[in-house]
């Protein structure tokens, strides 16, 4: 790991902490998908799986408008954020319910993105890195697009799951 001394390797370095999480996303959505009841949800975890595979290209891209690469470092945060994802996969109940639990550990994986995306995007425009910012802002769209989708099928699952509780 490198000594943090210029704005240029803390962008490195979030770069590569966002490189690991995306990865890690790639592996754990098709199992999101696959635990969901709803159509809407299943289909939106398969659309931003193909948008993450992207993400992952495109910090590709960045890192080697850098001069670095993407690699060598593992992001802590979203190794337990998916853990807790794995966690609702596995849990037993009402399938509403549990759809909503997933988009609930789905949303605090956006939220985390959302956070570090915006982070890397000022350090890139602090820098002048124009490309890297039309990049990472690319990114950050697509991640506030999924969140906005995600509370959009919550808000249609919470009356039929509040029905579901009264019956």
């Amino acid at each position: 790991m490198s000594k943090l001394t210029s704005l240029d390797i803390l962008l490195v370095q979030e770069i590569k902490d966002l490189y690991s999480a995306e990865n890690q996303l790639v592996k754990a959505l098709p199992k999101m998908a696959k635990a969901a009841a709803n159509p809407k949800l299943k289909e939106g975890f398969t659309k931003h799986l193909e948008e993450t595979k992207g993400h992952v290209a495109r910090l590709e891209e960045i890192a080697q408008l850098l001069g670095a690469s993407p690699k060598g470092k593992v992001c802590k945060a979203m190794k337990g954020l998916v853990e807790e994802g794995a966690e609702t996969i596995q849990e037993e109940g009402d399938p509403v319910i549990k759809d909503l639990a997933l988009i609930t550990a789905a949303q605090k994986v956006e939220h985390y993105e959302i956070s570090g995306y915006g982070s890397a995007r000022a350090l890139a425009e602090a820098l002048g890195q124009d490309e890297v910012v039309a990049l990472l802002q690319a990114t950050l769209d697509e991640e506030g697009t999924t969140d906005k989708t995600l509370t959009a099928v919550a808000q249609e699952l919470i009356p039929e799951a509040t029905t579901a509780a009264a019956d």
